[in-house]
Order: structure tokens, then sequence, then C-alpha cells
């Protein structure tokens, strides 16, 4: 993977430190890395469930918590996690150090749980590093101008990895997961699913968003802003090259018209009827809906007639109900639409792939192999590189299944 000396950024996730014995681990992994001569900034996140414990805690004395006192509550759980690998590393005989995000100095906005990264002050972490220490970080967190403490929202570690793989000029920024890399689909639905030696960050961009759960969305975004080098492996393998996300398209790389398969299940499908067939009505529609701050995903507008038309999107599942909501009592007087309906069982498919761009037929492809299966589908979303389509939740795993057959994506090219 690495020859020579480098400069690494790691990260392990919540499983990989869930216990003492799986700290011990990775402090013994963190130390072969080391007897190699590398240098080494290890980013760690809460023990597993520690941070579902600690909100559920918050939510016995304020049903709403304060987002400010509830950020000071949940970064405790990394900062118990890095003391304790730092422990466990000095008692392998290495100097070891261990920072919370404010003593970094990861300066972030003041968007309380939700926070995003300013800037970072690395001259304590290179001081450190050229003393000969790993130094290990709290990730998930930050400070604002204030001093107050902040996180960086779900999956926060690994954008606080990348970040610091970015201000460090790391040499490779790694991810360890629960997983060896990035598969071609969920092997949990398709055994044959392959693991990806590479794939580019356009793909593991559009991967993430449509409901892969490798990396987190934001942890890709900043990888490929800054040019950081990233590379997924299991934290429970000693060996494995994971998988590396590369930053352009490589035409030797496996060759594949389609990467991989994503899918969602939190989809949920609204239709307005008898929608007026005039400008702007789109916004009336969709305007309420944003200004509740309510994400909406696929959109399409049917043919008008009768200088009228019906307005079909998708929003997140658990958004459902308050979207109707709103429509009935904020849209659809004003609009003086006939009847707004819907349901929340529906999925999401998505095949994605770079050479999409060079290749024609993919999308007869697609369609050709669900109608064989008897599988319809309610809406279509492309961009240049994915091809989504909403169908019944009850046909997801095999659509995803006959997707991958017919796409060849259980063998190697």
């Amino acid at each position: 993977m690495l020859a020579n000396v480098a400069l690494i950024v790691q990260k392990y996730g919540g499983t990989s430190v869930g216990s003492p014995e799986r700290i011990k681990n990775v402090a013994r992994r963190i130390a072969k890395f080391q007897s190699k001569g590398h240098h080494l900034v290890v980013v760690v996140s809460a023990m597993s469930g520690e941070t579902n414990r600690l909100i559920a805690l918050a939510k016995e004395i304020q049903v709403h918590p304060d987002p400010r006192e509830l950020d000071v509550m949940v970064s405790t759980g990394e900062q118990i996690s890095v003391a304790l690998l730092s422990m466990a590393l000095m008692g392998l005989g290495i100097k070891a150090r261990s920072y919370t995000g404010a003593q970094v100095r990861i300066l972030t906005d003041s968007a309380h749980t939700k926070a995003r990264i300013l800037k970072i002050d690395e001259d304590r972490l290179r001081a450190d590093l050229d003393a000969g220490h790993v130094v290990v970080v709290a990730g998930f967190q930050g400070v604002d101008e204030a001093g107050s403490i902040t996180t960086l929202g779900r999956g926060g570690s690994d954008t606080t990895a990348v970040a610091l793989a970015a201000a460090l000029k790391a040499d490779e920024c790694q991810i360890y997961t629960d997983v060896d890399g990035v598969y071609t689909t969920d092997p949990r639905i398709v055994p044959e699913a392959r693991r990806l030696k590479t794939i580019t960050f356009e793909e593991m961009l559009e991967m993430a968003s449509l409901g892969s759960k490798v990396l987190q969305i934001r942890s890709v975004e900043f990888a490929g802003k800054y040019k950081v080098r990233l590379r997924v492996l299991s934290s429970f393998e000693e060996e494995g090259e994971g998988t590396l996300i590369t930053f352009e398209e490589d035409n030797d790389m496996e060759q594949a018209i389609i990467s991989g398969i994503a899918f969602n299940r939190d989809e949920a499908k609204i239709t307005v009827l008898g929608v007026p067939d005039r400008p702007g009505i789109a916004y009336q529609i969709l305007g309420p809906v944003a200004d509740a701050n309510i994400d909406v995903d696929m959109i399409i507008q049917n043919v008008g007639h009768d200088g009228l038309t019906d307005f079909s999107f998708t929003v997140p599942r658990n958004e459902f109900i308050r979207t109707v909501d709103i429509l009935k009592s904020q849209v659809q007087p004003h609009i003086g639409a006939r009847d707004v309906i819907g349901g929340d069982r529906i999925a999401k498919v998505s095949i994605v792939g770079v050479g999409m761009r060079s290749h024609v037929g993919i999308a007869s492809r697609m369609f050709r192999t669900l109608a064989e299966e008897g599988i319809n589908i309610q809406m279509i979303s492309t961009s240049e590189i994915k091809i989504s389509v909403v169908v019944d939740e009850k046909y997801m795993e095999l659509a995803v299944r006959v997707l991958h057959k017919a796409f060849d994506l259980n063998q190697a090219s």
C-alpha cells in the first residue's frame, strides 16, 4: 500500500474501539505501522453505543436538549476513547498524546450538533509528530470562535480525519470500519458482491449520497476538494488493501461500466393531484416544504392536460407525515389542487459508474432487466454517472440482485 516513510492519518470507528480488548488491538495495529517508520495521527470515535447513550440521557432531562449543552455532553464519548487508546499505546512502549478537538483547535462555525470545519491549527500536532509521538485526536468535534465545544453531526469522525489529513498534507487517510472496503453492493443482499480495489471520488460521492453507509458523505466531499488520498479498510483484518478512492477516472481501473449499486429504504413518495399547469407552480408547492427544512430528492411533473398536471416528489420517510400535513394545510388550498396522496413503502435503487459517460444503452438495459422481473418503475432520476429509480419497497432486494447480475458486477474485469 505505502512504500517508504509516510505521514498517515488513520480513523477508527465506534465498533473498532468498542471494548478495551478492541482498543488494544487497534494499538497493536498502530504499533506495526510505527515500526515501519511511519508518522501517525489517529482519529477515533466514541465507543460503540456511547453517543446514543449520552443523547438518551440528555433527553431524560430535557425532551429537546439545548444544542450547545448537548455538544458539551456528547463530545465526552470521544474524549474517553482517545485517552484509552493513548494508554494502550503507552502500554506497548509507544509515545502517545491525546487531544480533544478544542485542544488541537479544530475551528468550526457555531452550528451546534452539525458544525462545519473552518480551519485547523496543526502546529501542535506537527511538533508532537516530530518528537516521535503518535497523536490521537478525538473525532466528531471542534470549537467555535467563542470557545464553545461543537460537534460535526453523525459520522463526523470521518470528516475530522480527512480534514486533518488535508491540513497536514498526509500521504494517505485510512478509514478503518467493520467492512474491508467498498463493495459493488451490500453483501448481505448479494453474497456475490465484490470488493472494489479502486473507485473514483465521483462514484463514491454518488454511492454515499444514494444510501451506501461505508463513508460519510461530507468526508468524501472534503477529500475530493482537498485531494486527500483516501482508503477504506477493515479494522478486524490484519492484512488487506481495502478500497482506494482515486482522484480521477483511470482508464485501466477495473474497466467497469458500472461500479456499484446503491439503495435506500428511507424514502416516501408524495403526489399533488390536479395542480394548475402554470409557471412558478413548482415553487409554490415546494417552497413551504423547504421552509420546513425538509429535503426533497426526486421530482417529476407530468405532462399537463386541460390546464392541470400532477406533481410528484420524494422526501425522507420520517418526514412523510409532516410533509403531507404542510401540503394539505398550506399548499392545497392556496393553489387549488385536487388532492394530496402518497406512501412510504418505496425504495430507491441506483446504478453508479463513470463508464456511463462513454457507453450507450445503460438505462435501457436497467429498465429491461427490471421489466423482465415484473418490477414497476415509479420515478426515474439521472446524472452523468448514475441512474436512480423508485420502486415498491417489497421489490428492492430483488431489483438489486438482478441488476448486480445484469451488469456483471460479480466478475472482476
